[in-house]
């Protein structure tokens, strides 16, 4: 039986080393970034991930993997402007953000252990094509939202579909490795 939180926690590692590195070369620029341009930057990437998964040609040499490392990485940033609201300049140093990014996927993946734990690692028999669109799907779930103002009536809130988004990708980049 395979150990999901220990592949979790090496994707994890991926993702995060990534986005230590793009710090230190934009610094916390992303902080300027307002949830809709956030959202249709994952929403590029899932299309990009689609189109890679239904053509048989690809005129960029990029593969899925870096697609979903992107999902993660903006999914983050989105739950970091969602809980500090946007800003005018870039206003976070190296140890703020990644103490950010660090406290967010604690909390994404206690959430993902716990589903994991109730559906019994139904993910494990999932195509990463199902996946993908389940992202999208999430996607445009959170573009209604934005368009409502971000108010629901029964549905959950927006950082419930980004953290959803982030599981679906993890889950993806475990299968891509296996």
């Amino acid at each position: 039986m395979p150990d999901t939180s220990k592949q979790y926690d090496d994707v994890i590692t991926k993702c995060r080393s990534l986005f230590i590195n793009k710090m230190k070369d934009y610094g916390s620029a992303w902080r300027i970034l307002r949830l809709p341009s956030l959202t249709d930057q994952i929403f590029i990437k899932a299309q990009r991930i689609r189109g890679l998964q239904q053509n048989e040609v690809q005129k960029v040499d990029e593969g899925q993997a870096s697609e979903f490392i992107g999902i993660i990485n903006y999914s983050i940033m989105a739950l970091v402007q969602l809980e500090k609201g946007v800003v005018e300049n870039p206003d976070m140093n190296m140890n703020e953000a990644t103490a950010e990014y660090d406290k967010n996927i604690e909390i994404t993946k206690d959430l993902m252990m716990n589903k994991n734990h109730d559906y019994g690692e139904a993910w494990r028999e999932m195509r990463v094509s199902s996946l993908t669109d389940l992202i999208l799907q999430k996607l445009l779930r959170v573009k209604q939202i934005e368009d409502n103002k971000g108010k629901t009536i029964v549905s959950e809130g927006l950082d419930a579909n980004y953290q959803d988004m982030i599981n679906y990708a993890v889950f993806a980049l475990i299968h891509l490795e296996e």
